[in-house]
């Protein structure tokens, strides 16, 4: 008995290297932007009904996007993915049925598919259906109770977009009681991975007072964050820092910088605040 399993466990891997070669070579393949010949790898183990190789088939065909046909393929692979259980396949279904191109837009087929993937834990897709809740796509009117729940799976998988609009929830009370220490607690971890939105917000909560004590410093330090990477609110704030000394030296040059950098961004408080600083600095001379 012993001999047959071994030979068979023989057999088997035999029959399974193929296959596997073929799916390295795919990817291989599109790793190099050669889309014709990973699908030549790819699709006859899709043909066959794995899984992985009909996500990945579909993946080819979505990067083609040389038009409709394309898309009509990649979501013909993905539903065959997606059917089997696959997660990655059931997201990317979901995403090309609610952004609408080449396959229709279609808000109800993207809600079912990110909620069978966000029910096996898929991050990205608990994320997705938050969003969609929140701002009821396919839906009568928005459930924040909804939108909630899924953000909160996200972001404890430390899914920084869903730590956001978490912290945002908390903090106008959607959904759920107003809570600025939980907003301040999602804000900061968002904050921490880099998100230039909750580092804006995080310094708003540490300059008012809202779920911390206010600190000056502390809202300097998240608005500079924020602000190096583009932010026009946090410039504009970071601007008005060092106009009044605020968690800062105050810096009427730093002041100029950041509000100017602001009103090109399209801040027109940090516009006015700017215009009104240069005035002064005429009438000062």
């Amino acid at each position: 008995m012993s001999r047959v399993r071994a030979w068979l466990a023989i057999w088997l891997c035999f029959l399974a290297a193929p296959a596997f070669a073929g799916y390295d070579e795919g990817l291989a393949a599109y790793d190099k932007q050669d889309y014709a010949t990973a699908l030549q790898e790819m699709l006859p183990l899709a043909e066959q009904g794995d899984a992985s190789a009909q996500y990945r088939t579909g993946v080819i065909y979505e990067a083609l996007r040389r038009g409709a046909q394309d898309y009509r393929q990649a979501e013909f692979w993905y539903t065959r993915a997606a059917e089997q259980g696959h997660a990655d396949a059931q997201r990317y279904l979901g995403n090309l049925y609610s952004v609408g191109i080449g396959v229709g837009l279609n808000y109800r087929k993207a809600l079912f598919w990110y909620g069978k993937a966000a029910g096996q834990g898929d991050a990205r897709s608990q994320y997705n259906l938050g969003f969609m809740y929140e701002n009821a796509m396919g839906l009568a009117e928005e459930d924040y109770g909804q939108a909630l729940h899924w953000y909160t799976k996200a972001a404890e998988q430390g899914h920084a977009d869903a730590q956001q609009h978490l912290g945002l929830m908390y903090e106008l009370g959607w959904g759920t009681v107003r809570d600025y220490p939980q907003a301040v607690r999602w804000y900061a971890q968002a904050a921490g991975q880099g998100h230039v939105g909750a580092q804006n917000n995080l310094a708003v909560m540490y300059e008012m007072g809202r779920g911390v004590t206010q600190d000056y410093r502390q809202a300097a330090f998240w608005y500079r964050k924020a602000a190096e990477q583009g932010n026009a609110a946090a410039q504009g704030s970071l601007g008005d820092c060092y106009l009044l000394g605020r968690g800062v030296e105050q810096d009427f040059a730093a002041a100029e910088k950041w509000l100017a950098l602001a009103a090109q961004n399209g801040n027109e408080w940090a516009r006015a605040r700017w215009n009104a600083l240069l005035a002064d600095r005429v009438e000062r001379k």
